[in-house]
């Protein structure tokens, strides 16, 4: 299996197209999966906001002042969350519009300009999807897509990358039913696919090296029509909310 960075010299905006930027940038193969860091997708959508442009509400401001937080910065998360989950020692947990569980749900200052945020997708399985639909009209070449982003663990440190948005290849791969080298059924076991891959992504990608797209070639996955929410826990399997 091999991992392909791609690396860009320009900032993305509105104006630009994420697929035709790939293939400019390589020859793209049968079976190839596409990981693709979710800031240049919300940079594509219009996803950034002026921080001059919000109000923080009397909530933010409290929160900000509590938490030595930007009250904008603050607005903005209440804006992109359904529920706060946690508010502890300056983290603020949510659980996002779009059903993720992460820190301060999404709302990201890093490789943006100063004085500019940015949001996560408004539906990141439909922007994947949109890609993934390009490159094959312009290549009859099928992949996967993945859109990640960044993610705290509960009871690990350091962040690891997760999908948050996935066109054309299984999320999970459950290993049900199936047995074990010693002849066992296996009956709990599900891989998280979509998200180990976006993880042995970033180990190319990186944060600092202006590297938001990697090609995961040789890798064999099964095609779905499936989508990123069924990484998402259940509330009812959920054991820590």
């Amino acid at each position: 299996m091999q991992i392909i960075p791609l690396h860009l010299d320009k900032e993305i905006d509105t104006s630009d197209d994420v697929s035709e930027i790939i293939l400019n940038l390589s020859e793209i193969s049968d079976g190839d999966i596409l990981v693709i860091a979710q800031k240049i997708i919300s940079k594509q959508e219009g996803r950034i906001v002026n921080l001059d442009t919000v109000s923080p509400s009397l909530l933010a401001s409290g929160i900000g002042s509590q938490y030595q937080k930007d009250p904008r910065i603050i607005e903005l998360i209440l804006s992109e969350t359904k529920r706060i989950v946690r508010m502890k020692n300056g983290i603020i947990i949510v659980r996002t519009n779009d059903d993720f569980i992460c820190a301060n749900a999404g709302v990201d200052e890093s490789n943006v300009k100063n004085g500019f945020a940015t949001l996560l997708p408004l539906n990141s399985d439909e922007s994947a999807y949109r890609i993934r639909k390009k490159i094959y009209e312009k290549t009859k070449k099928n992949v996967g897509v993945i859109i990640t982003d960044t993610f705290g663990r509960p009871f690990r440190m350091g962040q690891t990358n997760c999908a948050i948005g996935v066109s054309g290849l299984l999320p999970i791969l459950d290993y049900a039913g199936m047995k074990d080298s010693f002849g066992k059924i296996m009956r709990v076991s599900a891989i998280a696919v979509a998200d180990e891959i976006s993880s042995a992504a970033e180990l190319v990608m990186g944060k600092v090296s202006k590297c938001p797209i990697a090609i995961v070639r040789g890798y064999s996955f099964n095609e779905s029509d499936n989508s990123s929410k069924e990484l998402i826990r259940p509330e009812n399997e959920d054991l820590f909310r």
